[in-house]
């Protein structure tokens, strides 16, 4: 007969043993972004207040976390919640090693390179989402807190560096950097040539035990022409001149 579960497994099992809050819990981990609590409300049917008491419950389990929305309009931002990467794998979400998995398959089966593999997903994941951002940077940090990488953002005069506080591949790339690296850098192209073609990307890498890679995004300016084929991009980083983008 197995033993008592451990208290974080218990916390996260009673919060997802009520219907409604287990309902409210799949929306957001299936949603792979940010979901605010009108949205919920139209789901489930109930009121506002009753719909921010189970998210209080799915918060207090670690399960979901929630952040303060990024607003550039007139009105009070929204309180925004997105599944905590941290579970990924866990209660029937995907987790980081599903995704490695499936494109590390992709990578034998097409003999392709890793970082062409990677850009061929970030493409696929750039239809999906980017009728639902503002901007190529939002996407960007959205996807990478999504995926794990914990992403912390550093604003630049033409773009935006993401340092990495996490790798969720760690194991595998400690052993194998060149690919899990590559795949990860054309995710990441992937995306942001799908949605400005004028985006440049770069990835610094750093030990993935200690994580700090950094991603680089900028953008041509409007009045750069476009290059012709085979013309290598000038990327020009500029100095770091503050934290947010």
């Amino acid at each position: 007969m197995s033993g008592p579960l451990p208290n974080g497994v218990e916390r996260e099992a009673r919060a997802l043993g009520d219907p409604t809050r287990h309902r409210i819990f799949r929306h957001i981990a299936d949603a792979r972004r940010q979901v605010g609590v009108a949205e919920l409300t139209a789901l489930v049917a109930l009121n506002h207040n009753t719909v921010r008491q189970h998210l209080t419950v799915l918060k207090d389990a670690g399960l979901v976390v929630d952040e303060v929305e990024r607003r550039n309009r007139p009105g009070r931002p929204r309180l925004l919640y997105r599944l905590n990467p941290d579970i990924g794998g866990t209660w029937e979400t995907d987790g980081p090693y599903e995704l490695l998995a499936t494109l590390l398959s992709e990578v034998v089966h097409t003999q392709e390179t890793p970082r062409d593999v990677g850009r061929a997903a970030g493409r696929r994941r750039a239809r999906n989402t980017s009728a639902r951002h503002d901007g190529i940077l939002s996407v960007l940090e959205e996807d990478m807190t999504a995926d794990g990488f914990h992403p912390v953002a550093v604003a630049q005069r033409r773009g935006c560096d993401f340092v990495l506080g996490r790798c969720p591949f760690v194991e595998v790339a400690a052993i194998d950097p060149a690919t899990v690296c590559q795949l990860h850098l054309g995710l990441v192209e992937g995306i942001a040539a799908t949605l400005d073609e004028g985006a440049v990307v770069d990835l610094v890498v750093k030990d993935p035990r200690q994580a700090w890679c950094r991603v680089r995004c900028g953008t041509w300016q409007s009045k750069t022409p476009r290059r012709r084929p085979g013309t290598p991009a000038s990327r020009n980083w500029p100095d770091e001149k503050g934290a947010g983008c």
